[in-house]
């Protein structure tokens, strides 16, 4: 099997499909609530020109998604994957964000296993950048079983560098927690 960084994967909740410039006033009808933004380290991102940027970033990452509910049809939320590290069989997950309707629903749990349950047929480490006051994020890794192992400025994609916590899975790690 080929890896690929952008395969829709689908599970009983949503459908994560390979994120096309079309589908930016949907993403953004999403994201244009600040509520989302407040515990990320971009604050402003509900602001139309902000997220235009952050958009354009997702779309030249080569792995981002947009995240649909399977029942409704309704585009909920993004997430991507990034800097694919061949010689360290790495790969970064990040980027996260849903409509505040779906948050504590087991979204993101059910999009994070997708991701990782694919993403482990390929490589031995997941990596997540989670910025330092992004305490629902941190969280929410920390539950499926990813740990802090460092902390580092990270200069997102038309943005200044901001601190962000690095949490590591490992292959291993995700085979004995989800047995």
């Amino acid at each position: 099997m080929r890896f690929d960084m952008q395969p829709s994967l689908y599970n009983d909740q949503v459908i994560l499909s390979p994120l096309q410039e079309d589908d930016f006033e949907e993403l953004y009808a999403v994201a244009s609530d600040p509520k989302i933004w407040e515990q990320h380290p971009s604050k402003d991102r509900w602001k139309r020109d902000v997220f235009q940027v952050f958009f354009e970033g997702a779309m030249q990452s080569g792995g981002a998604f947009k995240v649909t509910d399977r029942k409704t049809g309704e585009v909920i939320g993004s997430t991507r994957v990034y800097d694919y590290d061949e010689s360290n069989n790495s790969i970064f997950v990040g980027y996260t964000f849903y409509g505040v309707s779906y948050w504590g629903s087991g979204i993101n749990r059910g999009v994070k296993v997708l991701m990782l349950d694919y993403l482990f047929q390929f490589v031995s480490k997941v990596i997540l950048h989670v910025g330092s006051g992004n305490l629902r994020s941190q969280i929410a890794v920390v539950r499926l079983g990813a740990e802090k192992v460092d902390e580092v400025e990270v200069g997102y994609y038309g943005d200044v560098p901001k601190i962000n916590y690095v949490y590591e899975i490992t292959k291993s790690s995700w085979s004995k927690n989800t047995i």
